[in-house]
């Protein structure tokens, strides 16, 4: 199969809701695992409005645009045009990963899954796409999945000539629920979350508990012999490959490891799967302990292979996001813009009028790109951002002086504490800054971060 080289890749996802939660909060949090040398940006898109007849060029596909488009910020590989995670101005979150099934991959160049959460690129296309077109994560589920039925998803997610291609699972979430979406081909099955936490890792998880179908999936796998049409129809046994890839059986272990480390947070409320389908409690006490603090600590654990670094692979960019119930209270959501989060500082980013620019984790540009050019991949660039090239001098000082890396390392855990305090204080209600000040914060700590680095 194309595209299932001996480097291990993997990506987690997770997201919590109360009663699981420390606050009545949704929390979401997500590492993007990518070839060790690709570079993750951060990017923010306004929200727009487009002519009838409009069309949007995605990462290999153009298609039809939406008559309007959410504000997004979107962590996304430089050389795509969609993202592997990211959040929209509704609070909306979507995260993907990739996966292979049964049904098999496409080399021909098509919608990514990082195109179709976000907006349209590579592999990350539909990641894109969703944040962009839908004000909730059920609306961002429909959008994605009429746009896999329509389009389909192919083409390669990785920047080299040989292809790289899979399928595609989501985490999607908003400030009352989440879902998780999990594809084959062009068939799908979702599940919705609506209190307790979740992790997808890399495989098919959704057995019988199924929310919402592709109106001939079931028809798909009898017409195959994949189920045998008698008994509870379970996606995960129907569509999953009988022999998993290296890199599969891999995620198995982090799938186990991630839904442990949510059950200890969990505050013994039991099972870390969510009770889906039940209605949430009323009350705004949760007697859980998950908060964004905890999703950076999981994102950082490298005993679970939970965070990658690997000689092919590592953790590129990480992103966790703080969802509150009351609409009263902004949405944050943490960056890091950089690869390993156990060595990165998490930035808050929080949508408001004004929003300064960060060109410090924006990629350069290039005019003749060779992601753009056919054939694709031909040449590399020099992708770096500033940030990116100040960190990874940072990373070879603390390994090459142990004493001064740990110094820095402090450092930056007291900078990124006093972001964290700052959000936390905002989401409190305990605080009510400026807009001016909210339209900067994400600048002002790219910023502090870089001096740092000097």
């Amino acid at each position: 199969m194309a595209g299932q080289g001996p480097a291990p890749s993997s990506c987690d996802c997770f997201v919590a809701l109360p009663p699981h939660t420390a606050a009545p909060a949704v929390i979401f949090g997500k590492n993007a695992d990518r070839p060790r040398h690709e570079v993750q940006e951060i990017v923010y898109v306004p929200a727009a409005t487009h002519r009838p007849g409009d069309r949007v060029q995605c990462t290999y596909l153009e298609i039809e645009q939406a008559r309007r488009t959410h504000a997004v910020v979107l962590s996304r590989p430089a050389w795509l045009w969609g993202a592997e995670m990211g959040a929209n101005e509704h609070g909306v979150c979507v995260g993907n990963e990739g996966v292979w099934t049964r049904e098999p991959v496409g080399e021909d160049e098509a919608l990514l899954g990082m195109d179709l959460g976000t907006r349209p690129t590579g592999c990350p296309r539909r990641c894109r796409l969703g944040l962009e077109r839908g004000s909730s994560a059920r609306e961002a589920l429909e959008v994605i999945t009429a746009l896999l039925e329509r389009h389909g998803q192919g083409g390669s997610c990785k920047e080299e000539p040989v292809p790289f291609v899979y399928h595609n699972t989501f985490l999607l979430a908003d400030r009352g629920e989440a879902w998780v979406l999990e594809t084959a081909g062009r068939y799908w099955a979702a599940q919705r979350i609506r209190e307790g936490s979740r992790n997808i890792s890399n495989q098919l998880s959704i057995g019988t508990d199924i929310t919402a179908e592709h109106a001939e999936l079931r028809q798909r796998a009898r017409s195959q012999g994949w189920w045998s049409g008698a008994g509870e129809f379970s996606f995960a046994d129907a569509f999953s490959l009988e022999q998993q890839p290296p890199r599969m059986e891999a995620a198995k272990a982090r799938y186990r490891a991630g839904k442990e480390l949510l059950r200890q947070h969990a505050g013994g409320h039991g099972d870390s799967t969510g009770a889906v389908g039940q209605d949430r409690g009323t009350g705004t006490g949760t007697g859980g302990h998950i908060t964004a603090e905890t999703f950076m600590a999981i994102l950082r654990d490298k005993a679970s292979g939970i965070c990658v670094d690997s000689e092919g692979f590592r953790t590129a960019g990480s992103m966790v996001s703080v969802l509150p119930w009351d609409p009263a209270l902004p949405c944050v959501h943490f960056f890091t813009a950089t690869p390993d989060p156990s060595r990165s500082v998490f930035k808050p980013f929080v949508f408001v009028a004004g929003l300064k620019p960060a060109p410090q984790v924006l990629s350069p540009s290039f005019s003749d790109d060779p992601a753009r050019k056919v054939p694709r991949f031909q040449s590399t660039v020099d992708r770096r951002h500033e940030l990116y090239r100040r960190h990874q001098a940072a990373l070879e000082l603390m390994e090459r002086d142990q004493e001064q890396g740990q110094k820095l390392q402090q450092t930056l855990r007291d900078l990124e504490r006093q972001g964290l305090e700052a959000a936390n204080a905002l989401l409190g209600g305990d605080v009510a800054p400026r807009p001016e000040e909210l339209a900067e914060l994400f600048f002002d700590c790219v910023d502090a971060e870089m001096k740092f680095y000097k």
